[in-house]
């Protein structure tokens, strides 16, 4: 095998690619929260490039080394709802006492792994149920495609029609075309900002957890159960509903290990991804579908440069252009889509449930600072129970008569 032919193998465009948007997804989605929350218990900039070398870190490991352990897509990500929840819950709280509770989380997950009560819990989940979610889940960016025409039809519309026209000459590629063209396209309208970017290396800031019951509970416990709620669940359920069959707890397992020693570091969460990971397991990742964890691979890679280059990273995706990122996601996530929908709506007899699941999940509710995929699926699951309750059973069919068997009726 000659050296093109191994970067070949190893590097398919395709799977770079689908790495690489699921990366710009997730991190121009939610890296404002995750600044917002260091600056919220008090982090220098010092401390902030840190806490995104420990991120990007973390993610790179169980990105990598999940996919190649199990040769399935499993991307991670870190927790948004979690960013979210500490851009409150940490004003006033000292640096230490912050990792401290994300320590406690970090342990909980890896004791939920260790257990494995929660892969128990997402193996009662039927698979209408878990697709329906995961297409409630994704809906918010299958519109977002179109609603940025709105502002921005000169770059989402060709980015469109070249994906279209890819789909059917070059398959492989029509991902990078759209990309390609929202490039040219955002270039040519002058969408760019680049006059902040700047050139700049993370270093890692150690600090020494404390412990104190009242942080724990009012961050720590809520951190795990958002964590878990809103992201591991989802997380499974993509994995499932693309058909790939992982044991659950190892992957909690290694995700709180890995969430536990770079804590310290400003790893304040990393769980399952749901949305990018997605991205790395359509048809547009790798026409294989024993080969698309190469595009968690690459995924992870890039996840390390974020956090090697932490405040260049954050500089270059705010001069980035939004509707080139909205396009792109949308876009990368249409096969995906169509493949849930047709999958949640398959089976007759959880069709309502499936459509239940799929309405509150893509309603975004939040209650008791859980999000909706959490509150999606147990209305599902309530559905499915009211419906099915006083139906009456099939009759299992009668055997067939033996030989010399006389039957009476």
């Amino acid at each position: 095998m000659t050296a093109i032919t191994r970067i070949r193998s190893a590097a398919p465009p395709s799977a770079v690619v689908a790495g690489l948007i699921a990366v710009m997804v997730g991190v121009t989605s939610s890296a404002a929260l995750v600044f917002t929350a260091a600056q919220a218990a008090g982090a220098d900039s010092r401390e902030i490039s840190s806490w995104m070398l420990a991120l990007g870190v973390g993610l790179a490991c169980t990105c990598v080394g999940l996919s190649l352990r199990y040769r399935a897509p499993v991307v991670t990500a870190w927790s948004t709802p979690g960013a979210a929840l500490l851009t409150t819950g940490l004003s006033g709280v000292p640096m230490a006492q912050a990792v401290g509770a994300f320590v406690f989380s970090a342990l909980l997950i890896l004791v939920s792994g260790v257990t494995g009560w929660f892969s128990r819990l997402m193996g009662r989940i039927p698979v209408p149920l878990a697709a329906a979610l995961l297409a409630g889940v994704l809906l918010r960016f299958g519109t977002g495609l179109f609603s940025t025409m709105h502002g921005g039809f000169a770059v989402a519309f060709p980015m469109l029609v070249l994906y279209l026209l890819g789909r059917r000459l070059l398959p492989r590629y029509a991902v990078l075309l759209a990309l390609a063209a929202g490039v040219l396209a955002t270039v040519f309208t002058g969408g760019w900002q680049l006059g902040e970017v700047r050139l700049a290396l993370a270093t890692p800031v150690f600090t020494t957890p404390e412990f104190d019951w009242k942080v724990l509970v009012s961050v720590g416990a809520p951190l795990f159960v958002v964590t878990m709620a809103s992201q591991n669940l989802p997380g499974v359920a993509v994995i499932r509903g693309a058909g790939y069959e992982v044991p659950v707890s190892p992957l909690m397992t290694w995700t709180g290990v890995a969430n536990a020693v770079l804590a310290p570091f400003g790893a304040f969460g990393l769980n399952l991804a749901a949305i990018t990971a997605a991205i790395c397991m359509g048809e547009e990742a790798h026409p294989d579908r024993d080969r698309r964890f190469l595009a968690a691979v690459w995924a992870g890679v890039f996840y390390l440069c974020v956090g090697l280059l932490g405040a260049t990273v954050a500089s270059l995706l705010t001069a980035m252009p939004q509707e080139l990122v909205l396009a792109i996601a949308g876009i990368g996530l249409l096969a995906t889509i169509e493949a849930s929908l047709t999958a949640a709506l398959a089976d007759k007899a959880s069709r309502e449930a499936a459509v239940v699941t799929f309405l509150a999940t893509a309603s975004g509710v939040t209650l008791l600072g859980i999000g909706s995929a959490f509150w999606g699926l147990l209305a599902g699951l309530v559905t499915g129970v009211i419906a099915s309750a006083g139906r009456p059973g099939r009759k299992a069919p009668a055997p067939e008569p033996l030989p010399g068997e006389v039957r009476v009726p």
